[in-house]
């Protein structure tokens, strides 16, 4: 666990903006990945696999399961590592009895043309749900998606 913790705090560094609040800590991270049925995926460049540009963290509670996030560094961004997560994080999901999938981003983020692409569909929206005192509050989307 301690490589896989390292290889998403490298990401987690470089792929969330401060601004928006949205990255977790270490502890965060590492208490998360000690939970039953959570689950994570790494995210490599095709033909690279000595260095993680990506992950993929999830928590599945009975047949639903939640993606609680997936990032990309910028540096590899646009090269389908995102996309390839999300795929196979769609098809382990179906293949452990999960028949929705969930997730929540800030408005404006751009990953959301990602989702929509892959089918999930906006459920939700909680008013000014980020908040991090440097900027005006920003909505949270929610999305669902049945596999």
């Amino acid at each position: 666990m301690t490589d896989q913790l390292g290889a998403i705090m490298q990401v987690m560094d470089e792929a969330f903006d401060p601004l928006y609040g949205e990255a977790w800590t270490r502890r965060q991270i590492s208490d998360a990945l000690a939970r039953p049925k959570t689950f994570c995926l790494l995210g490599h460049a095709k033909g690279e696999v000595s260095q993680a540009h990506g992950f993929a963290l999830s928590r599945q509670v009975v047949d639903e399961e939640e993606l609680l996030l997936i990032a990309v560094r910028p540096a590899w961004r646009g090269q389908g590592i995102a996309s390839r997560l999300l795929e196979k994080l769609c098809a382990d999901a179906k293949e452990r009895g999960t028949i929705r999938l969930f997730l929540e981003m800030r408005d404006g983020n751009p990953a959301e043309r990602l989702y929509l692409h892959y089918g999930f569909e906006q459920i939700g929206r909680r008013k000014g749900y980020y908040r991090n005192g440097k900027s005006a509050p920003i909505d949270a989307l929610t999305f669902a998606m049945l596999l």
